[in-house]
């Protein structure tokens, strides 16, 4: 290619700012880890969907309003090990993604694990919450999960 034909490019971030109203169902999840407790919502079909969702994904019917307190212990289901945090994970140490379905759930929540090394993880470990000192209604109230034999 030429060099008059050459493409011009230049770096640009489009941004769109906007605030919007968590809604009945994340509201209520938000406001409940805000409190020190993780809720759940139930489907017609009564499983029990955590995070809450506004619609089953199975079916696509509304969900139930029936919120269930679940947790705050669960079981690993699958994980992954960040040997080098970045700043936005919100870890200053190496940890685990993963996911974790909490008791009394029957889906799974993404969150991180503060086991310390990678050889203490494994799929089907019990772990359980580590709430934030200071909580504010953001997923980030918890602050990580736990071995429970650490805890």
């Amino acid at each position: 290619m030429a060099a008059e034909d050459e493409l011009l490019v230049a770096p640009y971030t489009l941004e769109y700012a906007y605030k919007r109203s968590t809604g009945p169902v994340i509201g209520r999840f938000l406001t409940g880890l805000r409190d020190g407790r993780i809720e759940g919502v139930k489907t017609q079909a009564g499983r029990v969907l955590v995070p809450p969702q506004e619609y089953d994904p199975e079916t696509g019917e509304d969900v139930s309003d029936d919120f269930v307190e679940v947790g705050p212990g669960g079981v690993v289901t699958t994980w992954t090990w960040v040997y080098e945090p970045r700043e936005k994970h919100g870890m200053d140490r190496p940890f685990a993604f993963a996911l974790i379905r909490l008791d009394g759930a029957d889906t799974a929540l993404l969150h991180r694990v503060d086991a310390g090394d990678p050889d203490r993880m494994r799929t089907g470990m019990r772990v359980t919450v580590r709430w934030a000192e200071e909580r504010t209604g953001m997923i980030h109230d918890i602050a990580a999960f736990v071995p429970e034999e650490a805890s």
